[in-house]
């Protein structure tokens, strides 16, 4: 993993986390909160799906972190998918807690 891949997933996962925030406004951390927990959300989600694709079947240059366009997408995915996850659970929770 190289700092351009984990930068890639740190904006994507902030991109989805707003995303995530604006879609489900019940569940919202504001633009800052959902910020924090996309760029949080976006490197582990990230670095999970490397993970996930360098130890399978797909150990090819895209998945051990080379920078060609398969690994910019899947950079871009793992980001923002789980920039978007971390958002929703966080506010998940927060809502659940703000109930009791």
């Amino acid at each position: 993993m190289n700092i351009t891949s984990l930068l890639i997933q740190l904006i994507s996962g902030l991109v989805g986390g707003n995303a995530g925030g604006a879609m489900l406004k019940n569940l919202s951390l504001g633009p800052v909160g959902n910020s924090i927990v996309g760029l949080i959300g976006g490197g582990n989600g990230g670095q999970l799906l490397h993970l996930l694709m360098s130890s399978g079947v797909a150990n090819s240059a895209g998945a051990t972190g080379g920078l060609d366009m398969g690994s910019l997408i899947g950079n871009v995915a793992g980001g923002g998918i789980g920039g978007a996850a971390l958002t929703v659970i966080a506010g998940l929770i927060k809502s659940k807690m703000s109930q009791s």
